[in-house]
């Protein structure tokens, strides 16, 4: 096993030794009361069973049977969502063919970036993934299951629901996906008719004809943003079953996924003789895996938000400093857009995500000791095939298209595709996974805008068309909600098409959609918090290194004192006046933009 991911899962494990402990008191705590069902009053069971049929109400009152509490993220606006309408009727159906019961513990909020991109719900979006988190507690709260099922996919869902599974650690839980949309357009084509738009070149019936091409049916996004970046992640970590994350949401394998796993709850339910209690599978070497798994595909810069929040969720503390070493250590083996030009299903067909562990554990990358909730790791290395019917695991074959995942011996880049920048500006992570070398280092005259819409404003001006270091601030979690900053990517790439060097500075995000514009983003300390980008001033030359990790000003901050803009009118509508208590509460970017301050 390579020495760094031993070196880096023990740190973690050190640092985290009083808060780990006393997550896991509170926990036993909980799984000591055996039963919770047991503990109820005659009135609380007969709520609890009120609306069920007479077979299912005899099932929830024998406490030896297993009851499954669903935590479901369905509606149908969100297209990685609309397939989950018939899940909960189908793991019901499942469970009572076996003599168990299953009820839907809760719904939680499921709000879509892709439709809040540019607008104003975008600023609700991080603040969500704590809300859900609330919520599946609440769901939970109940005390009346044995186990979890999570139905959820996307950006903040899945991390949210997770970090609320985790308060009830002493349940075994696991996510069931639903799998992505087929393939529509190509992705060159979406960044072509994108940067056309954006340099006036497209009108907007262009632009719309080819947006409804690009997301056209129920299922996942189909490049590799933050929504898929989870699924593989959590598949990498075992927090669901091998090779379920990325199958079509109507294959007759997806459905019989679905029912395997719920029957699998059954088996490692408290008392069954394989319990596995989602705190027990969720510690440092789980978590290593899934940060390995998110840089060798280079996955998602949310993450670099989200794994830290839910690491601290269990009570384990992560840093962007362990990222960074691994970085160093785990090489770029998947090529997917905004990477390269292939998308999901393109992904899949080349092996998917056995294949890529089965690269990782080859090479000694993965915690094989790991415990994931379902078999051993070794059975991550395989992939589902219907055999009679019936789920059957078989080895996962080599890539199987070496465009898309890197052939056995071979790499895309020695190094994964994050890594963390720092210098007298801040700290920030940049993905580097699409960034070209010579791209890699830039010195440049700094512009300054507090938002998306200003630059946008200024690129239709004529004012970017130069050497620039792009500066947006003010777009930190404790400012406005930091929300992506999707409007950037189009208008700075037309600057690089246009033969100019540019850079992008900021305290906000970009997600899984940042490509081939170096990017330092989620800089902290924010310059709501007066960090220095708050000080910096139009003309103030800023040199990014992304090889070396450094970001640096030529300027004496010292001086100056912070700007900050009347933000108020930031602060209202579309719901934002409800999260006050969250933007006053909410810790750094570095810190996993969190409420939750254990």
């Amino acid at each position: 096993m390579n020495n760094v991911i031993q070196q880096v899962t023990k740190k973690i494990a050190l640092r985290s030794t009083d808060l780990r402990n006393s997550y896991l008191t509170r926990i036993q705590r909980q799984a000591k009361q055996g039963k919770e069902r047991a503990s109820l009053t005659c009135g609380n069971l007969a709520h609890t069973v009120a609306a069920c049929c007479t077979s299912q109400k005899s099932t929830i009152l024998d406490f030896t049977r297993v009851n499954v509490g669903i935590i479901s993220a369905y509606n149908d606006m969100l297209s990685a969502h609309q397939p989950y309408k018939t899940y909960p009727d189908q793991i019901k159906q499942v469970l009572q063919n076996s003599g168990h019961s299953a009820q839907v513990a809760g719904g939680v909020p499921a709000m879509c970036d892709g439709v809040t991109q540019g607008q104003t719900g975008m600023d609700l979006s991080m603040f969500s993934r704590d809300l859900i988190a609330q919520a599946t507690a609440i769901g939970l709260s109940h005390n009346t299951f044995d186990a979890v099922l999570l139905l959820g996919i996307c950006d903040k869902i899945a991390p949210g629901q997770i970090m609320g599974a985790l308060s009830f650690g002493h349940l075994p839980a696991a996510f069931v996906p639903s799998g992505p949309m087929s393939t529509g357009i190509s992705n060159d084509q979406k960044v072509k008719v994108r940067q056309q738009y954006a340099a006036g070149k497209a009108d907007k019936k262009a632009l719309q004809a080819m947006e409804s091409s690009a997301y056209h049916s129920p299922g996942t996004c189909t490049f590799y943003g933050t929504a898929n970046t989870n699924q593989l992640v959590f598949e990498a970590m075992g927090l669901m079953l091998p090779g379920s994350a990325f199958l079509p949401p109507d294959s007759q394998l997806r459905h019989a996924l679905t029912d395997h796993i719920a029957s699998h709850m059954v088996s490692i339910a408290h008392g069954s003789g394989d319990y596995r209690p989602i705190a027990q599978v969720m510690d440092e070497r789980t978590l290593v895996n899934g940060l390995v798994a998110l840089l060798a595909s280079g996955g998602s810069t949310n993450h670099t938000i989200h794994m830290i929040a839910i690491a601290r969720s269990a009570g384990l503390i992560m840093t962007w400093d362990d990222l960074d070493e691994l970085s160093a250590v785990v090489p770029s083996l998947i090529r997917m857009y905004p990477n390269g030009p292939a998308d999901i299903n393109a992904f899949q067909a080349a092996g998917g995500v056995p294949t890529l562990l089965k690269q990782l554990a080859e090479r000694g990358l993965l915690n094989m000791d790991a415990q994931p909730i379902y078999g051993t790791m070794q059975d991550y290395l395989k992939r589902p095939v219907l055999v009679d019917g019936k789920v059957t695991f078989v080895e996962a074959s080599d890539s199987t298209d070496d465009k898309v995942i890197a052939a056995p011996q071979q790499v895309f880049s020695e190094h994964g595709g994050l890594k963390v920048v720092a210098g007298n500006l801040g700290r920030g992570v940049i993905k580097i996974s699409a960034v070209a070398e010579q791209d890699r280092f830039i010195e440049a005259p700094a512009m300054v805008f507090e938002s998306q819409h200003d630059v946008e404003k200024a690129y239709q001006a004529g004012h970017l068309n130069r050497d620039v270091s792009v500066v947006v601030r003010h777009n930190g979690p404790a400012a406005n909600g930091m929300p992506e900053l999707h409007k950037l990517m189009p208008i700075l790439g037309n600057i690089m098409k246009a033969g100019f060097k540019v850079s992008l500075i900021t305290d906000g995000r970009l997600s899984g959609a940042s490509g081939k514009v170096p990017a330092a983003i989620h800089m902290t300390p924010e310059a709501q918090h007066n960090g220095p980008l708050s000080m910096i001033q139009d003309g103030d030359i800023i040199c990014l290194d992304v090889n070396n990790g450094s970001l640096n000003i030529k300027a004496d901050l010292s001086i100056r004192t912070p700007l900050h803009p009347d933000l108020s009118a930031e602060h209202s509508g579309a719901g934002r006046e409800l999260f006050t208590l969250f933007r006053h509460a909410v810790s750094s970017a570095e810190d996993g933009a969190t409420i939750f301050n254990q």
